[in-house]
C-alpha cells in the first residue's frame, strides 16, 4: 500500500505519543488536514485495526461529546513500519534520473 502525506501526518501525529488518546479536532490541527480528509482516514484506520475509538460524554453542560481514537498495540508498531518504508521509498525515489542503485556486491 501506498502512505499518502495526510495518512503520514496522521501516524505521525499519533505516534508523537504512541499511548495518548486524540480526539478529532486535536488530530485535524496536529496533522494540519480538513475534516473530510481526517475523519474517512479515521475510518480506514479504525477499519484496519491500527486505531480503536471511543465517545466520552460531555463532562459540563452544553458541552459536545468527544470521540476520541488512540493506537492500538498492533498500530503502533504498523504505524512505525509504514513510516519508514515510506522514508525509504521517498528517498529511493530521489535519486536523480539515470542514477544508477549501488552494487549489491555481485561481480560483473
Amino acid at each position: 500500500m501506498r502512505t499518502t502525506e495526510p495518512r503520514a501526518r496522521v501516524l505521525e501525529a499519533f505516534l508523537a505519543d504512541p499511548h495518548a488518546r486524540r480526539y478529532g479536532y486535536e488530530l485535524m490541527k496536529l496533522a494540519n488536514l480538513q475534516s473530510g480528509t481526517l475523519y474517512p482516514l479515521l475510518s480506514r484506520l479504525q477499519d484496519e485495526g491500527m486505531v480503536t475509538s471511543q465517545w466520552e460524554a460531555p463532562t459540563e453542560p452544553g458541552q459536545r461529546p468527544r470521540r476520541y481514537y488512540e493506537l492500538t498495540g498492533e498500530g503502533v508498531r504498523a504505524a512505525r513500519l509504514e513510516l519508514a518504508e515510506a522514508g525509504l521509498a521517498q528517498r529511493q525515489g530521489a535519486r536523480p534520473q539515470g542514477a544508477r542503485r549501488p552494487a549489491t556486491g555481485g561481480i560483473f
